[in-house]
């Protein structure tokens, strides 16, 4: 994914990436539900967000019903460098998954789904 995105013109590590998607696709989230969604701590993912806000991608503003708490939104920049990466990202499943038909695919989906629920079940 890096180096698709590196010969599309983004500079984005492949974590960064995966927090603009989710951000894209579920909108505003406080920062640790962000960084449980990506999975990642919450020392890597302030620096993340650091990082990414001093690109202008995101922005920290504060929860409109908890004062202490902040809500992680894209930015415009944000927005349009995730319309960017969006080829990238189908490019890259698209490749990973050309050696299998549709139902195969659609199976793999729910397996890995599946995987994932289990793993992150605590009970």
């Amino acid at each position: 994914m890096e180096a698709e995105l590196q010969a599309s013109g983004v500079e984005l590590r492949f974590t960064q990436f995966l927090i603009l998607k989710r951000l894209a696709l579920v909108g505003p989230m406080s920062a640790s539900e962000l960084a449980r969604s990506v999975e990642l701590d919450g020392g890597a993912m302030t620096r993340q967000l650091d990082q990414l806000e001093g690109k202008g991608l995101l922005r920290r503003h504060p929860h409109e019903q908890d004062r202490r708490a902040l809500r992680i939104e894209l930015t415009p920049a944000g927005d349009a460098m995730w319309r960017q990466m969006t080829p990238c990202n189908d490019r890259v499943l698209e490749a990973a998954q050309k050696a299998l038909d549709p139902t195969e695919r659609e199976q793999l989906r729910d397996y890995l789904e599946r995987v994932l629920h289990a793993l992150r079940d605590k009970n």
